[in-house]
């Protein structure tokens, strides 16, 4: 429970049994860059610099695979609302967008603004992405990004 008791949790009925996970991350204050498939979700830590993976085995900076300073830098820089986290189902991928308000906007894409993918078949980071979305989402397989008003469907043959 919020205050610390365990009137909440006394319940197996409904939601059963809190398993705390033993770490030093959380998700900070940029929900948006939170991300969910299956058993597996992600999210980014502001405030330590890096981006976390909570699985079944807890939790893992899935930045420390050959990006911490990148993700260092690069989040200290970034406001908190513009941290967009989103999955591709048909790809297995979790997008992680970043914009950088500082730089000069354009109207096909902000400069200074970056997707990046991680694979977890490859356990690491393995593509920039050509599109900025301001959400992301995955239905029947399908992806999805919406940017300015407009639904832009990936994957297309």
């Amino acid at each position: 429970n919020a205050d610390g008791s365990a009137n909440v949790v006394a319940s197996n009925r409904f939601l059963g049994q809190t398993t705390p996970y033993v770490g030093e991350y959380g998700i900070s204050t940029n929900p948006s860059s939170f991300a969910a498939y299956g058993y597996q979700a992600y999210f980014t830590d502001k405030s330590r610099g890096a981006v976390i993976r909570l699985s079944r085995d807890g939790i893992t900076p899935i930045s420390d695979h050959g990006m911490v300073d990148y993700f260092a830098d690069k989040l200290d820089t970034i406001a908190v609302d513009r941290i967009i986290g989103s999955y591709d189902e048909n790809r297995r991928l979790y997008n992680l967008t970043m914009k950088d308000s500082s730089q000069k906007h354009d109207a096909h894409r902000d400069l200074g603004s970056t997707t990046i993918s991680f694979s977890e078949k490859v356990t690491g980071w393995t593509s920039r992405k050509s599109f900025i979305p301001e959400s992301g989402i995955s239905l029947n397989n399908t992806y999805y990004t919406f940017n300015e008003g407009n639904l832009f469907e990936h994957g297309v043959k």
